[in-house]
């Protein structure tokens, strides 16, 4: 399991395991490490955890976070990285191998709201997909009025997980699919609001990553936490709507 430890001055002050899927980092009480001293932010930085990965995001803070010498906004942690926050710096362990890359949190979906998106055949070339195929013409999938029910618990924990993929049903990019194949896939408007999809053993499930607003599931608020994703789930990002369903 990934850890932190803090020091200050060469000092080691207390070692920290990333067991929470979102870790705080700040001066106030209630942050998961918290730094007190008055160079660190309220809430300064947070670190996501999934699977064997992390990378931490800074989150506005007033003197910035730094990564081996070099101001971040997001970096994907690897083994021996050196978040220096003020004064303070947390070394990072993981002896546990990477289910992915740096590159891969990159490789964000780019949405845009629809609200202020203008029509397709003006549409600027800074709104772009990653990863996407071309969609077909007039073909949007829509959402079952009922979901499948879910397999029989006795065969659940033995069945392959299936291949899944989601859909952008409003905004710019209305109709465009991108298949689940990584273990991890972000999608949202980077800036704005971005989450996580994981692909595990057990499942699919998303994650708020960046932005002072969660992204909605079937019209509940995500949370700071993990959701599951069954078929025909619907999923808001950055006021764009997108269908999460199970390829045949």
């Amino acid at each position: 399991m990934a850890k932190l430890i803090l020091s200050v001055d060469g000092q080691v002050l207390k070692e920290y395991t990333l067991s929470k899927e979102r870790t705080l980092i700040g001066r106030k009480p209630h942050n998961d490490i918290q730094i007190d001293n008055l160079a660190v932010s309220g809430e300064h930085a947070a670190i996501i955890t999934i699977l064997n990965d992390s990378f931490i995001e800074d989150l506005g803070s007033t003197n910035g976070t730094m990564v081996n010498g070099k101001p971040i906004k997001k970096h994907f942690l690897q083994a021996n990285d050196v978040i220096e926050i003020g004064k303070h710096k947390l070394k990072y362990f993981n002896d546990a191998p990477s289910q992915t890359s740096p590159a891969d949190f990159e490789k964000t979906m780019i949405i845009r709201s629809p609200a202020k998106a203008p029509p397709p055949a003006e549409k600027s070339s800074s709104d772009t997909v990653t990863n996407m195929r071309p969609p077909a013409p007039e073909v949007v999938k829509p959402a079952a009025p009922v979901a499948p029910p879910p397999p029989p618990a006795g065969h659940a924990e033995h069945a392959p997980l299936p291949e899944a993929a989601i859909q952008v049903l409003s905004g710019a990019a209305a109709g465009r699919t991108l298949d689940l194949t990584k273990n991890l896939t972000t999608v949202g408007k980077p800036g704005l609001q971005v989450a996580v999809i994981t692909k595990r053993p057990n499942g699919y499930f998303i994650t708020h990553v960046e932005g002072a607003t969660f992204p909605t599931l079937n019209g509940a608020s995500l949370g700071a936490t993990a959701h599951p994703l069954a078929d025909h789930d619907m999923i808001e990002i950055a006021g764009v709507k997108m269908e999460f369903f199970f390829k045949p």
